[in-house]
């Protein structure tokens, strides 16, 4: 059973040990990159979330608020560790998410932006209900950006 856990002084190093497979690298920060988004991001009500399954450390989020327009939740970072990839984790994770942010409801969308040849996130997100804004930072034109209306 897959269960979102709040980042703590007692567990943060169970997560910050995860990593995804070396092909996937280039695509996130590292897991102490994202904690340490955390705090960076604390004025933006920023949310490192751990990622469980059966009481085992599988992954790891970072979800911070973006009130500039488009108003949204910013999910910056979500990764489950190479070694527990492909056993649904992922998308049950990332439903979990979505539907705590839906009941919190401070905004009406979450965005992501991924890039454009990361295929296996593009699946996971497309499957929850992502779809493509058409929109394209010039500061990141190799990404996609992603919304998900609650």
């Amino acid at each position: 059973m897959v269960n979102l856990v709040e980042i703590n002084e007692e567990n943060w190093m169970d997560y910050a040990g995860l990593s995804v497979d070396d092909s996937q690298k280039h695509f996130l920060a590292s897991n102490i990159g994202i904690i340490a988004r955390g705090y960076v991001y604390r004025a933006c009500r920023a949310r490192v979330i751990g990622i469980a399954a059966d009481g085992t450390a599988v992954g790891l989020a970072l979800v911070r608020d973006l009130d500039e327009e488009p108003a949204c939740y910013d999910l910056q970072q979500f990764m489950i560790d190479r070694r527990f990839q492909g056993k649904g984790y992922g998308p049950e994770a990332l439903r979990l998410i979505l539907e705590e942010l839906e009941r919190e409801h401070k905004y009406d969308c979450a965005e992501v932006c991924v890039k454009m040849d990361d295929a296996q996130a593009l699946h996971v997100y497309g499957k929850a209900g992502f779809v493509d804004t058409g929109y394209i930072d010039p500061d990141a034109p190799d990404s996609l950006n992603l919304v998900y209306r609650f």
